[in-house]
C-alpha cells in the first residue's frame, strides 16, 4: 500500500468532521474518494496533507509519514480555486513549477507541453482573471500535475468544466494513472468514478461506509438489481407489492429486489401483461450503492 490512514479524528469545536477513519490506497490507483456534501471529504484531504493538524490518528506515505517526505512529492488540486488573476498564464504556471522544484527550463517545457495538452494554447498570453472559471480551473490543474507529483489529491476536479472538459480531465487522468502516479479524487458524479476508478472508499458524516475493489464490492452486494423489456403493460409492477421501479425508461425499467421479492413472481405477471423481450438480475451501479448505503445512514 502506498497511503495508509489510520483511526483519523478531526473535531472543529462539537462537530466532528472525521470520525476514526481508516482506508487504504494501493500505489499506481486511481481511487474515488466519495460521499455526500458535508462527509468530511475535503477534511480529510487537508488532514492528510497536513494542511489542517488531526486530533488523533496518523497517515502514511510508503511507511513514512508525510512529513519526512520531500517537498513536491505530491499535487493538491483543492476545491477553491487559488490562482493569481493578473499573471499570464505561461507565467503563472511557469512560476509553479518553479516553486515546486523544477528548473527554470524544465518549467517553461512542461508548461509548454501541458498547456497544449489542456487545449490552452491560444490563451497563453491571457491574463488568468481573463479566462472563463472552465479554463481556470484547467490552468489549476495543470499546476497541480506540472512537476509529476507521485501523489494526486484532486478535490471536485470535475466541478464547472463542461462535457468536452471532463472528457478531456477525464483522458489526462487515465494516462497519468498509467505511468504510475496514485492519484485521489472527490466527486459528486458517481458515473464519472465508476468509469474510470477501480477502487473506492464511501464515507457520511466523517464515517467510513465502505471501501476497496469496485467490482468486488458491487459482487458483494449481489445481482439484486432486475432490468426487464416488455412490449405490453408496462404498468405490470402494480400487481406486486412492494415493487416500484427505480428506473422507467422508454425500453425497460429496472426494479430494486430484496427478500419480499421474488423475481420468478415479476417475470411471471410481466409475461401475463405482454411479451417479455428482455430479462436479467444486474450489480448494482456505484449511484445505487451510494444511495442506499448514504440513505441508510441519513
Amino acid at each position: 500500500m502506498s497511503l495508509v490512514v489510520t483511526g483519523l479524528i478531526k473535531r472543529f469545536r462539537d462537530i466532528t468532521a472525521v470520525d476514526d477513519l481508516s482506508f487504504s490506497v494501493e500505489e499506481g490507483s486511481l481511487f474515488g474518494f466519495l460521499g455526500p456534501n458535508g462527509a468530511g471529504k475535503t477534511t480529510t484531504m487537508r488532514v492528510i496533507l497536513g494542511i489542517i493538524k488531526a486530533d488523533k490518528g496518523k497517515t502514511m506515505w510508503k511507511g513514512l509519514p508525510f512529513d519526512q517526505m520531500e517537498p513536491g512529492f505530491f499535487g493538491y488540486l483543492p476545491e477553491e480555486r487559488g490562482l493569481y488573476p493578473k499573471m499570464r498564464v505561461l507565467e503563472h504556471l511557469e512560476f509553479l513549477g518553479r516553486i515546486n522544484g523544477l528548473s527554470r527550463i524544465q518549467a517553461s517545457k512542461k508548461t509548454l507541453t501541458w498547456i497544449e495538452r489542456f487545449d490552452l494554447g491560444d490563451l497563453r498570453n491571457k491574463k488568468v482573471e481573463e479566462l472563463s472559471k472552465g479554463n481556470q480551473q484547467k490552468v489549476q490543474m495543470i499546476g497541480t500535475l506540472l512537476h509529476e507529483p507521485e501523489l494526486l489529491i484532486l478535490d471536485e476536479p470535475f466541478g464547472g468544466l463542461d462535457p468536452v472538459n471532463v472528457a478531456l480531465l477525464k483522458e489526462v487522468l487515465i494516462e497519468i494513472h498509467q505511468r504510475g502516479k496514485t492519484i485521489i479524487f472527490s466527486s459528486h458524479r458517481m458515473d464519472q468514478v465508476e468509469e474510470i476508478c477501480k477502487d473506492i472508499a464511501l464515507i457520511s458524516h466523517g464515517r467510513l461506509l465502505l471501501s476497496g475493489n469496485l467490482k468486488e464490492i458491487k459482487r458483494s452486494m449481489g445481482r439484486s438489481i432486475m432490468r426487464i423489456s416488455v412490449e405490453g403493460n408496462k404498468e405490470f409492477w402494480t400487481e406486486i407489492p412492494g415493487l416500484q421501479p427505480i428506473i422507467d425508461r422508454a425500453d425497460y425499467l429496472e426494479f430494486q429486489l430484496n427478500e419480499l421479492i421474488n423475481p420468478n413472481d415479476v417475470l411471471q405477471v410481466a409475461m401475463a401483461a405482454g411479451q417479455v423481450i428482455h430479462f436479467e438480475l444486474v450489480e448494482p451501479s456505484l449511484n445505487q450503492i451510494f444511495v442506499e448505503k448514504v440513505g441508510a445512514k441519513a
